[in-house]
């Protein structure tokens, strides 16, 4: 089922009306259903995966809960007779054995992950090196099921395996909510990578009907449509048209399409959450959010701490300080320290950390070496300015720079904007020599283009009004930007009389519908690839 189809409104139509209709207790029995039949209707053999993976993880989590429970209570029991050196060996067997369910399901479920988005791109270097030696390479034709958002649910459901290791969270005891938190629909295709304890608690409470919440979720779920269908859809022909052709235009007609390639996938996946969080909104359930406004960050690290912030924090909360707080890396630190001041010594640890987790977002974004280069280069950058930052202050003391002045923060977020763009369509515009090529072709083609035609070679004589009415769309999506850096803007249109709200909601679904519909152009969203 698509998302941008006449099909799913009526899908969510009826999932909002039977939500409310039946007793609260088991509202979430009616999401459980429509997790199941959208991801049925979405890829249908991917369920018996989510299936597995749901029972994979119930299993686990009331095992490694069993274990603890059982420790405890025999300490318990025989504590008079148990000495201190007894009771430590009953708890190191049984955290062994937690650690051991703990592991051996992750190995299971990122075993299939790896299986599903990786294998041709291992096979790829296993025969890169067998013909190396002159052997016979494997064949590498075979295809394999597309299972729909497997990175998402896999990562979220392995969070909620540590979580219970970690004894965070309580192991949930009925498999059915544990299938609903892994399969939950509003998320399950491209996140948000939702944590288990502030997930549980809004997907298993009762929701009552409200006015405010059915209109502010619509009014959200208009504006994510209206991203996807109208600012992501109508740019996408432009930006394929010119990674494809990149080496027959000129230099900044690939500018102009990477940055129309930055617009596209913020207006795509953000729009996306929009949609996802309203309908949420509608049903009273709270998403977590995974966008701040990132186009106006100051710094790449500040960017990341504000795009796909889910994604950000799970590999913060899992890898990032697993890593930096271990015993091997914090030895290092301090050696480091003892040796070449305490500054070293704090960013030693950080920068190795940083590195596994820009290595292993590259490749959860994508099998092949360009995502992974676009992994690096992100993790350069912020580990180059996390060092140089003493560098950075005594610069700006000389050259007196005003944190707060306006051109200063301006300089930054342009900047920023600049950086963060190069960075996102080297692995866009084909194979990592593709990316280097396009981004080489802006900085050493300097001609003008004379024709709007030469300037937008995709854009035809009778296309160039609907090509401005897009720009117009971008500028009304900066706009928004703007305004909603001091409030929703949501919260604007509560101060405009109905009459004229109607109006402006009714514009916006005539152009989706005659935009995104009615002409066919919506396809996919981006990050359902990833």
């Amino acid at each position: 089922m698509s998302i941008t189809s006449l099909m799913f409104l009526l899908f969510i139509i009826c999932t909002v009306l039977i939500y409310y209709l039946v007793p609260k207790k088991v509202q979430w029995v009616v999401l459980l259903v429509s997790s199941l039949a959208f991801y049925i209707t979405s890829s249908t053999w991917g369920i018996l995966f989510v299936l597995f993976t749901s029972l994979t993880v119930y299993v686990s989590a009331l095992w490694m809960t069993k274990v603890r429970n059982a420790q405890k209570s025999y300490i318990k029991e025989h504590k008079e007779s148990l000495t201190s050196d007894k009771k430590k060996s009953i708890k190191a067997k049984a955290s062994k054995k937690r650690k051991n369910i703990m592991v051996a399901t992750l190995i299971v479920n990122f075993g299939i992950l790896c299986v599903f988005k990786y294998s041709h791109f291992a096979v790829d270097q296993i025969n890169n090196v067998i013909s190396v030696f002159g052997g016979t390479t494997i064949d590498n034709t075979f295809s394999l099921l597309s299972v729909l958002g497997i990175s998402f649910y896999t990562f979220q459901s392995m969070g909620y395996v540590v979580d219970v290791y970690w004894e965070t969270v309580d192991a949930q005891p009925n498999y059915f909510k544990t299938l609903l938190f892994v399969s939950f629909f509003p998320q399950v295709t491209q996140g948000p990578i939702s944590d288990y304890e502030q997930l549980n608690s809004e997907l298993f409470s009762s929701h009552k009907f409200t006015y405010e919440n059915f209109v502010r979720g619509f009014q959200r779920m208009t504006w994510g449509f209206f991203k996807k269908m109208v600012i992501a859809d109508s740019l996408s022909p432009y930006v394929l048209d010119a990674f494809a052709n990149y080496s027959q235009y000129t230099g900044i007609t690939c500018l102009l399409a990477a940055f129309g390639y930055s617009v596209q996938i913020y207006a795509d996946f953000s729009g996306y959450m929009d949609i996802m969080c309203g309908i949420c909104e509608m049903l009273g359930i709270k998403l977590t959010e995974n966008f701040e406004r990132p186009y106006f960050s100051k710094s790449i690290a500040e960017y990341w701490r504000r795009w796909h912030i889910t994604l950000g924090a799970w590999f913060k909360k899992y890898i990032y300080y697993p890593i930096g707080a271990s015993k091997w890396n914090r030895t290092l630190g301090k050696k480091a320290g003892g040796r070449f001041g305490k500054f070293v010594g704090n960013n030693l640890p950080a920068s190795l950390a940083l590195v596994a987790v820009w290595f292993i977002t590259g490749l959860w974004h994508g099998a092949s070496w360009a995502y992974i280069a676009w992994g690096g280069v992100n993790g350069l950058f912020i580990i180059f300015s996390m060092w140089m930052e003493p560098v950075y202050a005594k610069t700006k003391v000389v050259l007196h720079v005003k944190e707060n002045s306006f051109l200063w923060k301006a300089f930054q977020t342009l900047r920023t904007f600049v950086l963060v763009t190069f960075i996102k369509v080297l692995p866009e515009v084909g194979t990592l020599s593709d990316g280097a090529g396009f981004i080489k072709r802006i900085f050493t083609d300097y001609t003008i283009p004379t024709d709007f035609r030469d300037l937008v070679p995709y854009c035809e004589r009778e296309m160039r009004l609907e090509f401005l009415f897009v720009i117009g769309c971008i500028a009304l999506l900066f706009i928004s930007s703007l305004l909603q850096r001091k409030k929703p803007i949501r919260d604007y249109l509560t101060s405009i009389p109905f009459p004229i709200r109607s109006i402006i909601f009714a514009v916006l679904w005539v152009t989706i519908f005659v935009v995104g519909i009615c002409a066919g152009v919506s396809g996919g969203f981006l990050y359902e690839n990833f």
